[in-house]
Formats: C-alpha cells, sequence, structure tokens
C-alpha cells in the first residue's frame, strides 16, 4: 500500500480540487466566492485540460449552482459543488430541496464569517447554521482532511441506506489558503474504494412517467421528513463503516470522532475544525506540567455521534468547548448544546463549559486556550455545571 502513496505539498482549497479530479463526478455546477474560489477554479482546469470528463457548469449564483446540482443529481449524476458564507446563505432554501428530493450532492464549504460587517476569514458559523437541514455534515482539521473527507463524502452521500447530500467543512484561509503536506492516494484506491457510477433508483428517464419534487399538503408530509430522519440515523452507521474502510485503505485513521490522550485525562477540550490541532498542541503543553489534560475532536457533526461522545467524556470533570460559531440569545454555543442534549441523564458526564471564539478568523492563540483550561477547572470547583463565555475579544 505504501508504494501507491505520494507526498506534496497543497493548500487546503486545492487538496479538494484534487480529490475531487480522482472521483470525476459527472457534474460540477458552482459560483466563485472567497475563499472557496479555488476549488473550482482549479476544478475548471482540470475540466479544461481533458484530465477528467465533468460537465461543469458556471452559473451566475449559489442559488443556481444548488439548483443546477439538484437537476443534475435526478438523472442519476455524481453532483460536487463547492461554496462559503454568504454564498451558501444563498443555497439555503435549496439545501432543504436537495436533501427533500434525497439527492447525494457533495458540497464543500470553505467556512467563513457572515456579513455585516464584510469579512472574508475563517468561521464556521455558515455550516452550523445548516444543521437541521438533513445533510450530513462533517469538518476537517487540515488539507490532509480536506482531501480525505473530498473523497468519503462521496461514498456516505451515496450509500442507498442514505441517499443524503453531505457537506464537510474547512475554515478559510486558515485551512483552505494555508500550504500543509497531504498525502495522496492514487486513482486505482480510489476507484475500488467508490463505485465508478452512483447506484439509483430512481431518475429522470424519457421513457418512464414520474413525478419529482410535487405538491405534498398535510396527509404525505411528514412521513417524507420521517423517512428523512431514518436515513440520517442511518449515515451515522455508514459513514462509521465508511471511515473504517477508508483507514484500511488509506492507512490513516478515520473516525467520527478522534480522543487524544483522554486515557486518564480529568479535563478535556472539544472541538472541531483547525482549532483541534491548537486544542491538541495545548494538552501536550499542559501534561509537561503535569496536567491530566486531553482533547476531542468531532468531525462528524449530523448526524451526532453522542454514542462516541459519551464513551469518550465519560468520567471527565469538565470540558472546554472551543466553537468558532456564533448563536445569539442561546443557553449555550451550538457545540455545546448539541452535547448537553446528548449528555442529558446520563451518569458520570462532565460540566459543560462553551467558549465562542475566532469570530471573523481572529486567532484563538495556544496561551488563551491555556487561560480557557484554568477557567473552565475554576468554574468546575466551585460548582457550577454549565457557562457560556466569549473570548479573545476586547470589550472596551
Amino acid at each position: 500500500m505504501s508504494g501507491l502513496r505520494e507526498v506534496t505539498g497543497m493548500t487546503g482549497d486545492e487538496a479538494v480540487a484534487y480529490a475531487a479530479k480522482l472521483v470525476n463526478p459527472d457534474v460540477v455546477a458552482a459560483y466563485p466566492i472567497t475563499p472557496q474560489t479555488i476549488i473550482v477554479e482549479r476544478y475548471s482546469d482540470f475540466v479544461n485540460n481533458g484530465e477528467v470528463d465533468t460537465s461543469f457548469i458556471p452559473v451566475e449564483s449559489e442559488h443556481s449552482a444548488m439548483s443546477a446540482c439538484v437537476g443534475a443529481s435526478l438523472t442519476g449524476a455524481r453532483v460536487f459543488t463547492a461554496t462559503a458564507s454568504a454564498g451558501l446563505a444563498l443555497m439555503y432554501e435549496i439545501l432543504y430541496v436537495a436533501s427533500g428530493m434525497r439527492c447525494p450532492i457533495v458540497l464543500a464549504v470553505a467556512n467563513r464569517a457572515f456579513s455585516a460587517p464584510i469579512n472574508i476569514h475563517g468561521e464556521c458559523t455558515d455550516q452550523m447554521v445548516c444543521r437541521d437541514a438533513s445533510w450530513v455534515s462533517l469538518f476537517g482539521e487540515s488539507a490532509q482532511e480536506a482531501y480525505d473527507e473530498t473523497i468519503m463524502s462521496f461514498k456516505i452521500a451515496e450509500h442507498p441506506d442514505v441517499m443524503l447530500p453531505t457537506m464537510f467543512g474547512i475554515e478559510g484561509f486558515i485551512v483552505t489558503h494555508a500550504l500543509e503536506r497531504v498525502e495522496t492516494l492514487s486513482k486505482k484506491q480510489v476507484e475500488d474504494f467508490l463505485p465508478e457510477v452512483r447506484s439509483t433508483k430512481y431518475r429522470f428517464n424519457p421513457d418512464e412517467i414520474a413525478t419529482f419534487g410535487s405538491l405534498v399538503l398535510q396527509d404525505y408530509y411528514m412521513e417524507i421528513k420521517r423517512q428523512q430522519e431514518v436515513a440520517m440515523q442511518n449515515a451515522y452507521k455508514v459513514a462509521k463503516d465508511v471511515m473504517a474502510e477508508f483507514t484500511e485503505m488509506s492507512g490513516r485513521t478515520m473516525e467520527l470522532v478522534e480522543e487524544y490522550k483522554l486515557e486518564d485525562a480529568e479535563y478535556a477540550f472539544v472541538s472541531y475544525g483547525a482549532t483541534a490541532g491548537n486544542a491538541k498542541a495545548v494538552v501536550d503543553r499542559l501534561r509537561n506540567k503535569g496536567e491530566k489534560a486531553g482533547a476531542l475532536k468531532i468531525r462528524l457533526h449530523r448526524p451526532f455521534p453522542t454514542l462516541e461522545i459519551h464513551e469518550a467524556l465519560s468520567g471527565i470533570k469538565a470540558v472546554s468547548i472551543l466553537d468558532r460559531s456564533a448563536t445569539f440569545g442561546s443557553p449555550g454555543t451550538i457545540l455545546q448544546t448539541d452535547l448537553a442534549s446528548s449528555l442529558y441523564g446520563k451518569e458520570d458526564v462532565p460540566t459543560l463549559h462553551g467558549y465562542i471564539n475566532g469570530l471573523g478568523g481572529r486567532v484563538l492563540t495556544l496561551p488563551e486556550i491555556e487561560e480557557i483550561y484554568e477557567k473552565t477547572k475554576d468554574y468546575h470547583d466551585v460548582g457550577m455545571t454549565s457557562t457560556t463565555d466569549w473570548v479573545g475579544y476586547r470589550s472596551d
């Protein structure tokens, strides 16, 4: 297996484009937006050079991009697109159409802050806002994970028990534009991992009479939505199996959640995306000081991996939840409320302390993460079971 690997330098955006090249989707419909543009720009080069046989559709907006993806997917095509921030917001209406019509589209999200004020830098609120749209949702920490999750997303989305669209996010500029080491796969490896043609039970066919996207009122609407929930529950096991198969194929461990030095930990960080790398670095620093610290990275956000999270955090006194997204007026951060719902009523669970950070690309430094660790310990010592703070901002 090692003889098939090559190591090269890529940005996160380039890693997504090169992984998508190996998949060779039938259709890519996209509109450029910073910091995602490089993904579709690079892929258009592959189309122009004849390196793929994808039909590339340049559209006038992200709403049109996702609409074109839905139409293509309903013909049985394998479909890919990418966007960020305001582009994802413009797609929002069609995200529900895609999932409701069971279109296994794959969407790369270059996570970026919303306006106003105008900001083009990294923040994960854009993808978090889509958490209830019936899309499978993953986050990547690095260019390597951007590459790997591109390929895995197609296999998860297209599984007959799932048939739901899938998005994966990498933080704008922090991952999208950072040059990193990426271990690539061969075309044969991807072909062996992913079926050449996606399986399709129903599709547009001139020789058959069928209705897609019809009007459904109170008589059957709930039954259709319930089917989507069953599919999302199925996606939990499918994603777990796909990651195990990818691990075997690539030699790189991929799991729904990633544990780091949690075996004997008393306090832990919970995070996702690029922040998880900094959290692990701080764990190392704290361990050198004699602290029993650990970290848990959430790779799969929807469906939420409740079982794995409970097992990983059982016995931990308190966790610091590093959330690079904002929710206003909520009793906790987005990830904090997910954790609270998952752990409520279970035994031997930690207290939960959420920290909104890194909005608009603001850097959360390692010393600041150490301060968060100490603050969480203090909260736990005085008996506070749940707190939510904004960190790393000027208060004057």
